[in-house]
């Protein structure tokens, strides 16, 4: 994969609703769905127990969720598309926003940093690629700023009125694909998917609003883990552990059945996450 693979290609082929759907709902805010769904990680954490003994010391729920999304989208690419100037395009690659902070502590400045999956890649493959990704951006923090730092602090050098001006006309040249590559590379607005763990604040999931700049179709926000007193098929009380998620969806991008659809094999990979441990048989790409 280059360092700035193309942003994505137009969608041609789309049923008349799909087609027009953008100019009857002009932003994501107001094409927003809500969608909560409880995931029983019984499964899940004994696969993070047996990746931490194979010698994956820091995997975790976090790795899962993106191979998991990851491994959706290899089977349900339309949940990878976006909407530009009332177009709808797609994706061949994963572009994954999360806002992160530099330390622990209520003062502590937050950052973003993005990044990139394949369909094809193994829970292993997004584990190595994304711990990188993260001990370089330690390194940067230690020494220097962020790209995405770097540019947000020359904005704040704008005076209020031409920063306006500058957001307009970026929002401008965004609608008809104009904006550098290397910037919506960098942009927190630009991305397949934003995800955020509230459970490192010991909180449950909130409904992220999505961006009405850039393109970010689907916002995933998943709580603490929780144990629930359950009777089991013979009557006997047992305690099952889950993870509540909500995601907010840019319902332009692909219809509600086809939403439900990926949900729902995104459990089936939870129930299921040694399928995670090699490349999927057939990566099923989205249509022209």
């Amino acid at each position: 994969m280059s360092k700035y693979p193309k942003e994505g290609r137009r969608v041609k082929t789309l049923p008349p609703m799909s087609y027009v759907m953008p100019y009857i709902m002009k932003t994501r805010n107001t094409s927003m769905n809500y969608i909560k769904d409880v995931i029983d990680i019984e499964k899940a954490e004994a696969y993070i127990r047996r990746k931490r003994q194979e010698g994956l010391s820091s995997f975790g729920m976090l790795h899962i969720f993106l191979a998991v999304y990851a491994r959706t989208v290899s089977q349900k690419p339309g949940i990878n598309r976006f909407i530009r100037g009332q177009k709808i395009y797609t994706r061949d690659h994963i572009e994954v926003m999360m806002t992160i902070k530099k330390e622990m502590t209520l003062e502590a400045p937050d950052t973003c940093i993005k990044f990139y999956m394949s369909p094809g890649d193994t829970a292993e493959t997004i584990y190595h690629n994304f711990n990188k990704l993260i001990e370089e951006n330690k390194a940067k923090s230690g020494n220097g700023e962020s790209s995405f730092d770097s540019t947000a602090r020359i904005l704040t050098y704008i005076p209020g009125v031409m920063l306006r001006f500058t957001v307009g006309f970026l929002r401008f040249i965004d609608y008809f694909g104009l904006l550098p590559r290397f910037l919506t590379h960098i942009s927190p607005f630009h991305a397949s998917l934003a995800i955020t763990s509230m459970g490192s604040l010991g909180i449950p999931p909130i409904y992220h609003h999505l961006y009405d700049f850039g393109n970010i179709p689907v916002f995933i926000s998943y709580g603490a883990k929780r144990r629930e007193n359950e009777l089991d098929k013979n009557g006997q009380p047992i305690t099952k552990r889950y993870i509540d998620i909500a995601v907010v969806t840019d319902e332009r991008v692909c219809d509600g059945f086809y939403f439900a659809s990926a949900l729902k094999y995104m459990r089936t990979l939870f129930n299921n996450p040694e399928l995670l441990d090699t490349p999927p048989e057939n990566i099923i790409k989205d249509i022209r």
